[in-house]
């Protein structure tokens, strides 16, 4: 009897990790497995690309031998991965009991969601699980001090909520300067624009301490020292101002704050910026013709210019450049950002009416401080980490490692696999990939709206996150209707249905094999159909309102204050997304540290050499890259390391600073200072 043939299918879904691009895939599916992931071609953006680590990470991740598929109580001391499995009764009974004790004790602020940027979807990343901690009480958490923050909120202040330009536009630019955005790791369908327009003639600027893919296609790289980013616009802006290069007329109808904005960039020659930002001065100088001469320019930013303490400043004083010299309005011409594009009801979705009048709100960034010294406040007994690796992600790891480790912290975990973090936790939950449930998707890199569908079955006990918050309030004993709200209402919630773009659908009528061009029907652009939402109703390069809040009217420049020889980087990796697929095989193998070959030599060090990186908060060790595409004194090692990959039991986030950016309270990775040795092999 011949033995039948596998049942194979082929299914449209969207990948949902934390990356600009958001891509269609085509998943193929043999035995209700997840057999090949493949670009789809549902997005036009997108077109059938993507990127490595997806198609390789994903099938490893989903049916690999780190799949959590049960829930887990933990049998052994804390830490020591020893788990038992038990029922989802048993695990939703446990904490429903452990949390009505802490709540009796000390409140509902003393439950505290540690969650980030996991999946992406709409449905996953904030709907029942935060309707169930809003009327639960608990602290409120402000993650995007983590990333995007500072980028957000610096944004807002010079332009409000208004939208910018979309990604497509870039074809129609003559110059574009990509700013801190390794568009070749983590926005990869840019680079095809890109080189659309430069074929009709745009120039093109990298500004990155390190000369990526694509700025060995640029016409100018700068690579600028971390954090000095304010520097360099604020000298630009002065000698475009002096060689008469600003569009007054521009300025005089549409800006707030020019002149105070002009006196503080006096401040700084070209001469200044060459030293403090370590690019050549004729490089600057060409850089500033090109502003002065070419029109339409348009900017897109990414996030490595807030991760350090000038970050809202040195974004800030990027965007007055397009400002300054007129370019906003025209095709072509701007910042992009298609935030504008996608009208979410985050208020809908999130049920935010159910928190409690006075309920605290924290950094995410301060939790391990106060779970460890919890002054005068309500002290933190339980978190619940969800959607997120914070061992893996946090600065200072060490600090997060003792505080989930602390005996008194009760720790709920819900993950896909095994991480990091999870084998601090109290309960393990397993939870669904993405392939296993239907969800929709924004995205911050292109303005197309895109549904999902569950692909496979859920693996083992797995459970998306709308069933597990739903089942929670349900144990909880939450009344209100909307704990009763299925997926697809969730989905409806989630975007108005009047919406010019949907066309009188709702959201779960979306084709998974299409995408919603969310640009149709919008209220337009900055200076296109929409004005600055600012308290001026102008474009605002003096803060009235970041002037009361911190003193930071203007982008103010701190020099880094260290006693170590290098910076070092920590950017998005071409393994992983964030610290997903760090624990999949294969997906680690760019652990190693970039030098330039000048400092090698001081420093009588080899390529392939074993290093010790180090400063006061630790030491890691990894093998040496030695690259002229990296600056002198500037470090060079991709984020997202997982703890099983290193030989100190520390990652690189072990060396971050915990100091905050300028505004918004943000991160500053890229203030990270270290010095550089041989390892003693004898050590290990």
């Amino acid at each position: 009897m011949r033995n039948s043939e596998p049942e194979v299918s082929t299914h449209s879904s969207v990948c949902p990790l934390d990356c600009a691009d958001t891509c269609s895939l085509s998943v193929e599916v043999k035995d209700g497995k997840i057999h090949k992931v493949r670009g789809g071609e549902a997005n036009p953006f997108t077109g059938g690309k993507v990127c490595s680590k997806v198609t390789t990470g994903f099938p490893a991740q989903v049916h690999g031998p780190n799949r959590l598929t049960t829930p887990l109580r933990l049998s052994g001391s804390k830490g020591s991965g020893q788990y038992e499995a038990i029922s989802w009764d048993a695990a939703l009974e446990e904490i429903h009991q452990r949390y009505k004790a802490i709540i009796s004790e000390h409140g509902p602020e003393a439950i505290v969601p540690l969650s980030y940027g996991g999946p992406m979807g709409l449905l996953a990343g904030g709907s029942m699980d935060k309707r169930f901690f809003n009327k639960l009480g608990a602290t409120q958490v402000d993650a995007s001090t983590l990333c995007a923050g500072v980028s957000g909120a610096a944004y807002e202040s010079v332009f409000g909520d208004t939208g910018g330009i979309p990604y497509a536009e870039l074809s129609e630019s003559k110059l574009i300067i990509v700013w801190g955005n390794n568009i070749t790791v983590g926005n990869l369908h840019l680079i095809k624009l890109l080189r659309r327009a430069r074929k009709s003639g745009a120039k093109l600027v990298v500004i990155d301490p390190k000369r990526i893919r694509i700025a060995d296609e640029a016409d100018l790289h700068l690579p600028i020292v971390p954090g000095t980013d304010v520097v360099l616009a604020y000298a630009v802006a002065a000698e475009l101002e002096r060689l008469g290069a600003l569009d007054d007329s521009f300025i005089a109808e549409h800006v707030h704050g020019a002149e105070a904005y002009l006196e503080r960039a006096r401040t700084f020659s070209l001469a200044d910026a060459a030293s403090i930002c370590g690019i050549a001065l004729a490089d600057i100088e060409e850089f500033v013709g090109m502003w002065a001469n070419i029109r339409p320019a348009a900017i897109s930013i990414g996030v490595a210019p807030e991760r350090n303490r000038n970050g809202g400043g040195g974004i800030r004083a990027a965007f007055a450049l397009p400002v300054l010299t007129g370019n906003i309005g025209m095709p072509g011409a701007g910042v992009c950002d298609v935030s504008g594009f996608f009208p979410i009801q985050h208020d809908v979705l999130e049920q935010s009416s159910l928190i409690p009048e006075g309920t605290r709100e924290i950094s995410v960034l301060d939790i391990p401080s106060k779970i460890l010294s919890p002054g005068d406040g309500v002290p933190i007994k339980s978190v619940f980490i969800y959607n997120h690796n914070p061992v893996a992600v946090h600065p200072r790891q060490a600090h997060m490692q003792e505080a989930l480790l602390s005996e008194n912290l009760f720790v709920v975990g819900s993950d896909i696999t095994m991480t990091d973090s999870m084998i601090y936790a109290d309960i393990i939950l397993p939870a669904a990939s993405h392939f296993e449930y239907g969800d929709l998707y924004k995205a911050y890199g292109h303005h197309y709206l895109q549904r999902s569908e569950a692909v496979i079955d859920p693996v083992g006990d797995a459970l998306p996150n709308t069933e597990l918050f739903r089942r929670l309030a349900s144990k909880f004993g939450f009344e209100e209707a909307c704990f009763s709200h299925s997926d697809e209402a969730l989905m409806n919630a989630a975007i108005k249905p009047d919406v010019a773009a949907l066309d009188g659908r709702l959201a779960v009528d979306i084709s998974t094999e299409g995408a919603i061009d969310m640009t149709v029907g919008s209220r337009g652009t900055l200076l296109r159909g929409a004005t600055p939402d600012t308290p001026s109703g102008k474009i605002e390069l003096f803060s009235e309102a970041l002037e009361q809040d911190c003193g930071e009217g203007l982008p103010q420049y701190r020099p880094l204050e260290t006693a170590f020889r290098f910076v070092l980087v920590s950017p998005s990796s071409d393994k992983r997304t964030n610290s997903t697929f760090g624990g999949v095989a294969d997906h680690d193998r760019d652990i190693s540290v970039e030098m330039n070959p000048d400092d090698a030599v001081i420093l009588g060090l080899s390529d392939g050499q074993q290093v010790r990186i180090f400063n006061d908060q630790a030491e890691v060790v990894m093998p040496l890259s030695v690259s002229d595409k990296v600056r002198c004194s500037t470090l060079y090692v991709p984020k997202g390391a997982w703890i099983k990959d290193s030989e100190t039991g520390q990652t690189i986030n072990a060396l971050i600073p915990g100091h905050k950016a300028d505004i918004a309270g943000g991160a500053c990775y890229n203030d990270t200072t270290v010095d550089v040795e041989a390892w003693d092999t004898t050590r290990g």
